[in-house]
């Protein structure tokens, strides 16, 4: 039981990892982003190109995995998703959802079909005793990361002044302009970060899921559910929302194995019914 605890938390940090950017940009900025998969896999080839092909260590493919889903983010931003953010839901998800199918042919014409290897690091591989119990070394960085970043991501929105921007930004458009906010400047900066976050994500994908060009689309209903059950706009509400996907899914595919996936949905539907504003609630929404 507790190795099924541990591998579905670990499991959900790393969803929150990919999910969260999708969090800030769909729920901070009200921007429908369903391309949140293609950055994340950006991020995933661009670190394993790195190590696979030019013997890169693991954190510099980290690194690389968060530049390039930053600067894919912030290119697509600035050319094309900007003109998107005043305009009806509808035209965002027709946008994005065609965003992702062009990552996938893009993707398959210049790597092929072929899922990307793996080789884990010395230092991450194999167990580690915790609690009497061997867990994954690999996994339990995971969780380590999962923690850190949500820590430092609370901490960047409720403590600092660009934090404050954000949310005035998100609040009041005109407002914030009117008070000397570059609210453009300053959208191209958070859509980049969380592309970014987007890239990180995909990038420690690597060791648990699969990479090929079809990512973006397999586990783009992952990504959803953790916001939408999480609760948009929110850090923790996702971060919660992740463990508790993961944790549900690990659960149902090693107790009831014929189940295939389909418990996570009923756990879905459930916590959508129970709160179906998310599990925390962005403060002053409606």
């Amino acid at each position: 039981m507790g190795i099924v605890v541990f591998d579905g938390l670990a499991f959900g940090a790393l969803l929150f990892l990919i999910s969260v950017g999708l969090s800030v940009t769909m729920g901070l900025m009200n921007f429908v982003n369903l391309a949140h998969g293609a950055f994340a896999m950006a991020g995933g080839y661009a670190a394993a190109v790195l190590m696979n092909d030019y013997g890169a260590p693991f954190p510099v493919g980290l690194a690389a995995g968060f530049l390039a889903g930053a600067v894919t983010g912030g290119v697509m931003e600035f050319f094309f998703i900007r003109r998107l953010y005043r305009s009806h839901p509808l035209d965002q998800v027709l946008f994005t959802i065609g965003l992702v199918f062009a990552s996938i042919a893009t993707v398959t014409f210049f790597f092929g079909p072929t899922m990307q290897r793996f080789v884990m690091p010395s230092y991450l591989d194999g167990n580690v005793a915790l609690f009497g119990t061997d867990v994954s070394r690999y996994r339990l960085f995971l969780i380590v990361v999962g923690v850190i970043v949500v820590g430092g991501l609370l901490l960047g929105l409720n403590r600092t002044r660009f934090g404050a921007m954000i949310r005035a930004s998100v609040d009041n458009q005109r407002v914030a302009q009117g008070s000397g906010i570059n609210v453009d400047r300053l959208f191209l900066l958070t859509f980049t970060f969380g592309c970014g976050l987007a890239g990180f994500g995909g990038a420690l994908s690597l060791g648990m899921l699969t990479l090929n060009p079809i990512f973006p689309l397999k586990y783009m209903v992952y990504f959803l559910m953790v916001v939408c059950v999480g609760g948009a706009g929110t850090i923790t509400g996702p971060f919660l929302a992740a463990l508790l996907v993961g944790v549900g899914d690990v659960a149902g595919k090693y107790y009831i194995p014929e189940s295939g996936g389909f418990l996570i949905y009923l756990l879905m539907l459930g916590l959508l019914l129970a709160r179906p504003r998310g599990l925390v609630v962005k403060q002053g929404a409606h």
